[in-house]
């Protein structure tokens, strides 16, 4: 039994990849860069060089496939579309499944995606769910709210750096959740024939609101915030005004989802009957105090070691100033 994972590089991606192969899963990983993805076969991974845009290149990506996780997503560097990615990618990917005689397909989508039907990546996320439900694969949905590994570039380093903290509209409180916590919900799913055929919720364990965050970074860190709120409607502006331009399409889809974390309506939902299902501790799930906490612990502690590294260097050269060692020729 095999198990494919697609988007195995990612920062979610990685965590799967990482709990299937601790679990003892053959594990085989199609991407598009054997080279970047050399810690993969350093896991233990297999690697297959494939790629969405090139479809022939799945059937030998699922070849003695038992069960496929796909983790993959449209990246704001990528040449390709929304669309591309994220629906053609994906239908393809289900087609293929489908012929190679997958036994389970467990795919990430983002909750309450069916609300937001003028944002492009919410919209196709909705359209995948029914393409899969119709497709025939036993397949296990988990529903998304946000990563907790995103919130250290977006608040922890400017906080530390002192550089601004963008924070748009009114802020939408959100369950994010750690990465590893999501990897433990996607590979349980292969074992537990609840899961079939059925979508689920997997979201931290309380919705965060910007202000929030900021305030808990802040705690953490010992450094004061320097938050600058950018107007929605103004962001809505450049969106129109990229949507004139084919370069900007993928970067006015993006924008859109601004819409969505400024809506002030919390993405959030109960995970009760979801661990009962999945058999998981709802006491081992990361906290967002924990995390961030963890992450700033580490932060100062080698904050302080650089510190004091530098003061030694210092009075180091200091013993060695050129008055010093003149005076000591002269006593001679």
């Amino acid at each position: 039994m095999t198990l494919l994972i697609v988007g195995a590089t990612g920062t979610l991606g990685r965590q799967v990849a990482r709990r299937a192969i601790d679990e003892g899963y053959k594990v085989r990983c199609l991407v598009r860069s054997t080279k970047k993805a050399a810690f993969l076969k350093e896991w233990g991974a297999e690697l297959v060089s494939g790629s969405f845009r090139y479809p022939d290149t799945l059937a030998e990506a699922l070849e003695g496939v038992t069960q496929v996780i796909d983790a993959s997503t449209s990246r704001p560097t990528d040449s390709l579309s929304i669309k591309q990615v994220d629906w053609d990618g994906k239908v393809a990917l289900i087609q293929a499944a489908k012929a190679a005689g997958v036994e389970r397909f467990i795919f990430f989508s983002i909750l309450d995606a069916d609300k937001y039907p003028e944002v492009p990546l919410m919209e196709i996320k909705r359209c995948t769910e029914l393409f899969l439900a119709e497709s025939g694969l036993n397949y296990t949905i988990l529903r998304l709210a946000g990563f907790m590994q995103g919130l250290i570039g977006q608040y922890g380093i400017p906080i530390l750096e002192g550089q601004p903290v963008w924070v748009t509209g009114e802020s939408s409180p959100i369950a994010y959740m750690d990465t590893q916590d999501i990897a433990k919900f996607a590979i349980r799913a292969l074992s537990v024939p609840e899961t079939q055929n059925q979508a689920f919720p997997v979201v931290g364990t309380r919705a965060w609101s910007a202000e929030e965050i900021i305030s808990l970074c802040e705690r953490l860190s010992g450094k004061e915030a320097r938050v600058t709120r950018m107007p929605i409607n103004l962001l809505r502006a450049v969106r129109g005004l990229m949507r004139f331009f084919q370069w900007g399409w993928n970067i006015a889809d993006r924008l859109a989802f601004t819409e969505v974390l400024a809506s002030g309506k919390q993405l959030n939902a109960s995970m009760d009957e979801v661990y009962t299902v999945f058999g998981l501790n709802r006491e081992q799930t990361t906290t967002l105090e924990s995390y961030l906490q963890e992450y700033f612990s580490r932060i100062m502690k080698k904050l302080k070691e650089l510190d004091y590294e530098k003061n030694k260097t210092k009075k180091q050269k200091s013993k060695k100033t050129p008055f010093k060692q003149s005076s000591k020729a002269n006593s001679q």
